[in-house]
């Protein structure tokens, strides 16, 4: 008799009837995430019949040409909009992705039982746990690589060498499929800790960002503390005023 694998699913407790929601992502980083994630698709869609000959009757006619041009002007396009929609979230992301501490390290070296489901006892992490980072900054590095090998081959072979355009192309299909690589590793994770809502609402659950995100929940509420004890100054030296007066 045949075993079933069951699909991992993330080892977290059960949500308190009334948790409370907190904002993780605002809706220039939702807006921005989306055009990526159409873009992106688009790119691989429209560039699979350019390269893999079974397909290459859907290029008939050079309309699968077109629209791969026009989602690149798209993904192309994703700095420069996330910087005028959301500035500071653009700052904060690549200041993130590319910044690693002790319980970063700490937690790729465990991100095996991660992976498996299980978020409970791993290190402390930020906004971005560690995996997030490493998946950040390879997406842009890769994402600069797709571009410029691009712009390269849209140049045309008139204006490039053979053995550069040909270098192009091998650059250009490596980084493509090891973004494509990314995204699945990247949906996977989604689907294991259940967080597509995250990205659609921009909320998540405080017990959910009790277990994967402690540093940055701790941060928030010692912004919040801050926060309150600022206003609660305010208040107590307006009481004063008004006494005196």
């Amino acid at each position: 008799m045949s075993e079933t694998t069951a699909t991992p699913v993330a080892e977290q407790p059960e949500p308190p009837a009334s948790d409370e929601q907190i904002l993780r992502y605002r809706p220039g980083q939702r807006y921005i995430h989306l055009l990526v994630a159409v873009s992106f698709t688009v790119l691989f869609l429209s560039g699979l019949p350019l390269i893999f000959e079974p397909l290459s009757f859907l290029a008939a006619g050079g309309y699968s040409r077109i629209v791969h041009r026009v989602a690149a002007v798209a993904f192309m396009a994703v700095p420069i909009l996330y910087f005028i929609v959301d500035r500071e979230g653009a700052k904060e992301l690549i200041r993130e992705s590319f910044v690693f501490e002790r319980d970063d390290f700490r937690w790729l070296m465990q991100m095996g039982q991660y992976a498996l489901g299980n978020a409970k006892d791993m290190p402390p992490q930020g906004r971005l746990n560690a995996g997030q980072k490493l998946h950040h900054a390879l997406v842009m590095v890769l994402s600069a690589g797709v571009v410029f090998s691009g712009l390269l081959l849209w140049i045309g072979p008139f204006e490039i060498d053979a053995p550069l355009q040909a270098w192009t192309v091998v650059i250009h299909n490596v980084t493509m499929g090891a973004l494509v690589l990314l995204l699945v590793g990247h949906v996977y994770f989604t689907v294991v800790y259940k967080a597509i809502n995250n990205m659609h609402t921009g909320y998540m659950p405080r017990y959910k960002a009790r277990i994967e995100h402690q540093k940055w929940l701790a941060e928030l509420e010692e912004q919040k503390g801050s926060s309150s004890a600022t206003d609660t100054t305010h208040t107590t030296d307006s009481s004063a005023e008004a006494r005196e007066d």
